[in-house]
C-alpha cells in the first residue's frame, strides 16, 4: 500500500511513476473518498467533543442536585448520531481502503521503462561460454526423456487430479528432493537464514498483506468449505507474515527467513503454455527468501539476496542470466525485481527460475510491520524483500536437460552427489 499522504502531497509526481505501469490514479475519485472520510471523522469527533462537554455538565448539575432532563436528551440524541456517524465511516474506511489497496506500488528509478518482458534489461550472463556447442547438440526434453526413463508420468497425474501436475519415480524423486535439500541447507549454514517450517493455508488477511488480494484471487486455489481460505501461492506469504503487526528493534534487523515449501498457482491465463514437463505446474516446490531490513538497507539487500540465489546456480554450474524487469513486468507490489533465467536447452531459451525482489515499505504498511529507530525512537515502516532460492522444479528440468552427456546419460552435479548416495550418473539405458 501506498502511503496515502504521499500521494495527497505529491500526486502528479506518483501518477507520472504509475502511469510507467500504465496504471493511473483517477484523482477525482480519489479526493471524493478522501475527503468523504475525512468529513465523517471530523463530523465523529465534533459530536464526540460535544457530547464529553455536555456530560460534564450534567456531572456539575447532578452534584448541585439541579435538573438534567434536557441535557440527557441532548445526549441521547448525540449517541443516535454518533451510531449513524460510525456506520458511515465503516462503508467510508471500506471504500477508503479498497481503493488504496488496488493501486501498485511505485517504481525504484533504475527500472527501464516497457510494455513487457521484451523490453527487460539483461544484466550479465554467466557459465555460457559452452552454449553455442551446446545448442548445436540434440537436446531431448526433460519430460521426454523422465518418460523414457520412466521416471517421469504426466498422464496418470492428470487422471488422478488435472492438467499441469506430474508424477516423478526414483532417481528424479530423489535428485528432486536432494535439490531442495541442498539449497535450504547453502542459504542457512552459508548466508544467515533462519528455516521456517511453514502453513500451507492462510487466511485471506495474510495474502492481503503481501499484495495476492485483492488483485490476483484468480491465480489463486481457494478451500470452499473454509471461506476466506487460500492454499498459499508462495512461501512468501507465510513468512512474511510473520512479521504483522511486529515492532522490531534496531538490533533485530535485518530478519532472514528461507522454507522449502510447496506452492499452489492456478496458472489463469496460462492456457496452452508449457503444458507438458515441469515448467508451470499447480503445484510446486520451490524455496523462498524473505528479509526484513530497515529502509536504509534495502537496496544492499537486495544484491545480498540476488547473490544468495545465484549461487545456488553457480554451485550447479547452470548456465543464466540476470535480467532487470521492466515497468510493464514488473509486479503490482515490487518497487524493482531481478529475474534469474536459466537455460534450457530443448527449448534454445533461458526460463525464469528466480525472481527477487524489493518491497519497498509496500506490504508493511499492509502489514503494519515497523521498527524503533534507536536515535528518533519513532516507530518507522520496515522494508521487505523475497525472492525464490531456487523453484526445485525448473531447477530439476534444467540440470536433466544441461547435464545429458553424448551417451544420453544425465550426469549429478559435484554439489548434489552427497545428497544422492554419491550417484553419478542416471543412465539413459
Amino acid at each position: 500500500m501506498l502511503d496515502p499522504k504521499k500521494i495527497r502531497e505529491n500526486f502528479d509526481e506518483i501518477n507520472s511513476i504509475l502511469n510507467k505501469r500504465n496504471f493511473i490514479i483517477d484523482k477525482k475519485k480519489f479526493e471524493s473518498i478522501d475527503n468523504n472520510r475525512k468529513n465523517i471523522i471530523a463530523d465523529t469527533e465534533s459530536l464526540q467533543n460535544k457530547k464529553n462537554t455536555i456530560s460534564k455538565e450534567i456531572g456539575i448539575l447532578k452534584s448541585k442536585g439541579e435538573e438534567t432532563t434536557l441535557q440527557t436528551e441532548s445526549v441521547e440524541q448525540i449517541n443516535l448520531e454518533l451510531k449513524e456517524k460510525q456506520s458511515l465511516l465503516i462503508k467510508a474506511e471500506d471504500e477508503y481502503n479498497d481503493f488504496l489497496l488496488n493501486i501498485p506500488n511505485i517504481l525504484h528509478k533504475s527500472v527501464p521503462h516497457g510494455k513487457s518482458d521484451i523490453d527487460n534489461k539483461i544484466i550479465k550472463y554467466s557459465n555460457d561460454e559452452n552454449l553455442e556447442k551446446m545448442t548445436k547438440n540434440t537436446f531431448v526434453d526433460h519430460s521426454e526423456i523422465g518418460k523414457l526413463l520412466n521416471l517421469y508420468d504426466q498422464d496418470i497425474a492428470v487422471k488422478m487430479s488435472s492438467s499441469r501436475f506430474s508424477l516423478l519415480f526414483g532417481s528424479f524423486a530423489q535428485l528432486h528432493r536432494a535439490l531442495g535439500s541442498f539449497m535450504i541447507d547453502e542459504h542457512i549454514n552459508n548466508h544467515g537464514y533462519t528455516e521456517v517450517n511453514v502453513p500451507l493455508i492462510v487466511n485471506s488477511d495474510s495474502l492481503l498483506g503481501t499484495g495476492q488480494l485483492p488483485k490476483f484471487k484468480d491465480d489463486l486455489f481457494e478451500l470452499k468449505n473454509k471461506k476466506n481460505f487460500f492454499l498459499i501461492p508462495t512461501a512468501e506469504v507465510p513468512l512474511t507474515n510473520i512479521f504483522q503487526n511486529k515492532i522490531f528493534d534496531e538490533d533485530e534487523l535485518p530478519t532472514k527467513y528461507t522454507s522449502l515449501s510447496y506452492c499452489f498457482r492456478s496458472e489463469a491465463g496460462s492456457y496452452g503454455k508449457d503444458t507438458k514437463g515441469l515448467i508451470r505446474q499447480h503445484q510446486f516446490e520451490k524455496v523462498e527468501l524473505v528479509n526484513a531490513v530497515m529502509p536504509s538497507k534495502s537496496d544492499e539487500a537486495l544484491d545480498s539476496l540476488l547473490n544468495c540465489a545465484e549461487k545456488i546456480l553457480q554451485l550447479l554450474d547452470l548456465p543464466y542470466r540476470k535480467v532487470l524487469l521492466c515497468s510493464g513486468d514488473t509486479g503490482f507490489s515490487s518497487y524493482i525485481t531481478y529475474d534469474l533465467e536459466v537455460w534450457m536447452p530443448s527449448q534454445n531459451s533461458y526460463r525464469e527460475i528466480s525472481s527477487c525482489s524489493n518491497f519497498g515499505d509496500f506490504q508493511a504498511r499492509r502489514l503494519n510491520s515497523k521498527y524503533k529507530d534507536k536515535s528518533s525512537k519513532k516507530k518507522q515502516f520496515i522494508h521487505t524483500l523475497n525472492g525464490s532460492g531456487l523453484a526445485v522444479g525448473r531447477t530439476l528440468a534444467a540440470i536433466i536437460e544441461n547435464y545429458q552427456n553424448k551417451d544420453g546419460d544425465i550426469e549429478i552435479p559435484d554439489i548434489l552427489r552427497p545428497y544422492m548416495n554419491n550417484m553419478k550418473l542416471i543412465k539413459r539405458y
